[in-house]
This record gives C-alpha cells, structure tokens and sequence, in this order.
C-alpha cells in the first residue's frame, strides 16, 4: 500500500473510530467506546506510517 493510501485509510479509521466511540458513549455501551478508541489509534498508526514512507521516499529521492 502506498503513503497516500495508508493516509486515506489511517483518517477513515480515525473518523469511524470517533463516531464508534461517540456512540457507545450514547448508549453507554463501555465496550463499543474501546472498539472505537483503538480503531482511532490505528488510524493513528496508519497516518503515521504514511508520514514515515513519504519521509523514506524524500531522502531516497534525493540520493
């Protein structure tokens, strides 16, 4: 997957943890909130490793 892809991806699953966890709270469902807070940290993650491979990708570029 490329930069731009996992970018796309770690912001969906940042949003749609969000919203999960927003509607457990509105349910008061404890579990559906930590569902919803780890999608929303590996969106995180995947936002990061899409950062880190344009990063690679600038100082391959430049060699």
């Amino acid at each position: 997957m490329g930069s731009t892809a996992d970018k796309i991806m770690g912001k969906t699953n940042e949003v749609a943890g969000k919203v999960r966890q927003a509607a457990g709270k509105a349910v008061d469902n404890d579990e559906e909130q930590a569902k919803g807070a780890a999608q929303e940290v590996k969106g995180k993650a995947q936002v990061a490793k899409g950062d880190a491979k344009d990063a690679v990708k600038k100082v391959v570029d430049k060699a």
